[in-house]
């Protein structure tokens, strides 16, 4: 396989994390992944369709070939290897290091990616506590919930956040939702109403749009 141009790398991160659970994705979802009209997303997954990148099967959705899901892995594996960089070793916030590690992530060697996870001790998980692909690709992931979907009276423990938007983890870090705490839900409104948690001895109501990119263990 020659040498893939940025916009195709960033496009096959998008699907395989879409597809990871072995669900085939839609235009419509890569188009929203990838902040693009979903004309624009047709397109491209044209173009992945025929480098042999996505299965050539229009009509159960969009699912990556084997190359494809080794590519993609690897651009997931060597952005969150990245962003721990950035946060452990550069001490960066975890709020701000995205879109640095979307740059490094298209540079990294695959020497300086192996000494770059053995420097870092070869982490389980990125600092939003989404989990880094091993050398071959393979994500070992637990079973998870979003939080909106716990009842009042039941504990957990925060696994990970599942957008980067900066505003977003800025606003979690403030409440204290970090991986690894623990998290109570008080009470759930109804009609789509917010979650009232506890953590740490305090009270915060979340919406459920919120309280759904925040995935927990328990």
């Amino acid at each position: 396989m020659g040498k893939l141009t940025q916009s195709v790398e960033e496009y096959l991160e998008a699907i395989f994390k879409l597809t990871r659970d072995g669900t085939p994705a839609t235009v419509g979802q890569v188009a929203d992944a990838m902040g693009v009209s979903p004309p624009s997303a047709s397109e491209m997954v044209r173009r992945l369709r025929a480098a042999g990148l996505i299965e050539d099967d229009r009509a159960n959705g969009i699912d990556l070939t084997t190359d494809g899901r080794a590519e993609g892995a690897r651009l997931v594996r060597r952005h969150r290897l990245s962003e721990r960089f950035l946060v452990d070793v550069l001490d960066m916030p975890w709020d701000a290091v995205h879109d640095e590690a979307c740059r490094l992530e298209h540079a990294l060697s695959p020497e300086v990616e192996a000494r770059l996870a053995a420097q870092l001790g070869n982490p389980r998980t990125c600092p939003h506590g989404q989990v880094i692909p091993d050398e071959d690709g393979e994500l070992d992931e637990e079973p998870l919930r979003p939080l909106s979907a716990l009842e009042p009276g039941d504990e957990a423990t925060i696994s990970c956040v599942t957008e980067e938007k900066a505003d977003l983890l800025r606003y979690l870090a403030s409440l204290g939702l970090l991986p690894d705490t623990e998290v109570a839900v008080e009470s759930v409104a109804p009609f789509g109403g917010p979650v009232l948690v506890r953590v740490e001895g305090a009270q915060y109501a979340l919406g459920r749009e919120v309280a759904g990119k925040i995935m927990v263990r328990g």
